[in-house]
């Protein structure tokens, strides 16, 4: 029979590849690009730093991943949603923005938008998510007869909004956007009226 003394060894957990790129995100968006370590977020987990190589080749391929990580879980888990392109086009807009308050998907926009701004990589990354977001919004307000100009105005202006709203007005609560949402869909999907 075998036995392990455990008493004077450290257990170590296991973190896997997505509490990584979670911390990697979180340090982005505290520290900046340059904060992002390996060994910095390995003290951050609490681990020894070895257990990153289980994921990533070097610092270059985490942040790689970082970028398709941040793409799938903010913007893909809405766009790629089957259930969503089942609704309405309103009541999808109105899930939408419900979803992105709820499951807070904006909390490191800022940090990837300051990023893009100094990488190629991040910066095709955030335009790639843009367009994703575009098209999306678009095809549910196109369901709703609007088109041309009108129909591009009115989706830049619902995908800025639901990406900026929680980063610029933090101080306003869930509870207050979720009330607001209804009206701001109402506005969006409003036909012009003519004098």
């Amino acid at each position: 029979m075998y036995y392990l003394h455990m008493s004077n060894q450290k257990i170590h957990r296991g973190v896997s590849k997505a509490e990584w790129l979670e911390q990697a995100l979180q340090t982005l968006s505290t520290g900046g690009i340059a904060a992002i370590t390996v060994e910095g977020m390995a003290k951050s987990l609490g681990i020894n730093k070895s257990g990153f190589y289980w994921h990533f080749k070097n610092r270059d391929d985490l942040l790689h991943q970082l970028l398709n990580y941040w793409t799938h879980e903010v913007t893909e888990v809405i766009t790629d949603n089957s259930d969503l392109l089942n609704l309405e086009p309103k009541t999808r807009l109105v899930k939408i923005a419900e979803m992105v308050i709820d499951f807070e998907l904006t909390r490191y926009e800022i940090a990837i938008r300051q990023w893009a701004l100094q990488d190629e990589l991040a910066a095709r990354a955030a335009k790639r998510v843009n367009r994703v977001r575009l098209d999306f919004i678009s095809n549910a307000l196109s369901e709703l007869g609007f088109k041309g100009n009108d129909l591009d105005m009115r989706a830049m202006l619902f995908v800025c909004y639901q990406s900026l709203e929680a980063p610029m007005f933090p101080e306003i609560s869930c509870k207050r956007r979720r009330e607001l949402i209804r009206k701001r869909v109402d506005l969006i999907t409003r036909s012009a009226t003519r004098n």
